[in-house]
């Protein structure tokens, strides 16, 4: 990757779960979207440099490896298909009701994902490290924990370099060249 500016901006995603239902609250699902997550980065080619999955929405920071469409695709695809599957496979029909797309687009039964996923261009360290620091306070912000590091489904700890030993999902900051300051 390539020093974050115009030429070469990240991409800010907000992906949010249909009609804002707490898909994620569970930990078994957020572990599922772990893995989705890197599933989608290896299989896209693309890195993650900031996460965070909240009970009703996620948010990354991604490299601009490729064209923002792309990444939204194999992020929401991949993520849609795994949790759509465990929910089947593990038997909860009250969360697949939920989920059941009435409209069949694209001929699915279920959609997990409101329609519209907010993708910004992110050309300045500056944002860049605001997204990092909303991302990483959402949590804080809900009440779910006191302290950023405490949330088990962010990269807050790899920011601070205190990565658990079982961290659900490890981010790719090597990736990040700075900017030499002046």
């Amino acid at each position: 990757m390539a020093t974050i500016c115009r030429d070469t901006p990240c991409l800010s995603i907000t992906s949010v779960a249909r009609d804002r239902l707490p898909v994620f609250r569970a930990e078994a699902i957020k572990k599922v979207v772990c893995a989705a997550l890197d599933e989608a980065r290896q299989s896209g080619g693309f890195a993650i440099l900031a996460y965070v999955i909240m009970p009703d929405h996620l948010h990354i920071m991604a490299d601009g490896a490729r064209k923002s469409s792309d990444t939204l695709r194999f992020i929401n695809g991949i993520a849609s298909h795994r949790v759509i599957g465990y929910l089947k496979e593990n038997n909860h029909p009250t969360s697949l009701a939920k989920l059941r797309d009435t409209k069949k687009v694209r001929g699915h039964e279920h959609s997990l994902w409101d329609g519209h996923s907010n993708v910004l261009l992110v050309t300045s360290e500056r944002v860049f490290m605001q997204r990092v620091n909303y991302i990483h306070q959402n949590p804080v912000r809900a009440g779910l924990v006191a302290y950023a590091e405490d949330y088990r489904w962010s990269s807050a700890r790899c920011w601070r370099r205190r990565t658990l030993e079982d961290e659900p999902l490890l981010i790719n900051l090597d990736k990040i060249i700075w900017r030499k300051a002046a």
